[in-house]
């Protein structure tokens, strides 16, 4: 739990395209929000950011990939709170496996996952807002300080 005084939180996230489709994660179980993230979550010490990454991708979608490139660096937090996050979204490629409705996240957290088509993206509550033109279009972005969504 984050106080004030807390360091931010580190994660890492990937940015993965598979067939034109970006790789998707709702990581509110029970279908608390509508809100899709990229895959990935909190670093771990003394573990490099790409190895949290392939760590975090294999537990939420039971996916094995390489990880490239960053591409983002996002910041949220929690204006009425102590939570502050910040993100680096790595460019990242499938090198097995596939979605199984039947894989189950190990932390419990996301049980949504799936491959989404610019189109669709669209038409999605996505964070950050700025992951669609940074996944299909490719750049570097920085995202300041936002506040939390849910």
């Amino acid at each position: 739990m984050q106080t004030r005084t807390s360091p931010p939180r580190l994660a890492a996230r990937a940015v993965l395209i598979y067939q034109e489709k970006l790789l998707l994660v709702n990581a509110w179980p029970g279908g608390k929000s509508a809100l899709w993230c990229a895959p990935g979550g909190g670093v771990e010490r003394g573990s490099s950011l790409p190895d949290n990454l392939m760590r975090e991708v294999y537990e939420e979608c039971g996916l094995q990939i390489a990880v490239g490139a960053p591409c983002l660096v996002n910041e949220f937090h929690d204006p009425d709170g102590s939570f502050h996050q910040v993100e680096v979204f790595f460019r990242c490629e499938l090198l097995d496996g596939s979605l199984d409705d039947a894989w189950v996240d190990p932390e419990g957290v996301v049980d949504t996952r799936r491959f989404f088509s610019r189109a669709e993206v669209a038409r999605i509550s996505l964070k950050p807002s700025s992951l669609e033109r940074i996944a299909f279009d490719g750049g570097f972005h920085y995202d300041p300080l936002e506040p939390i969504q849910r």
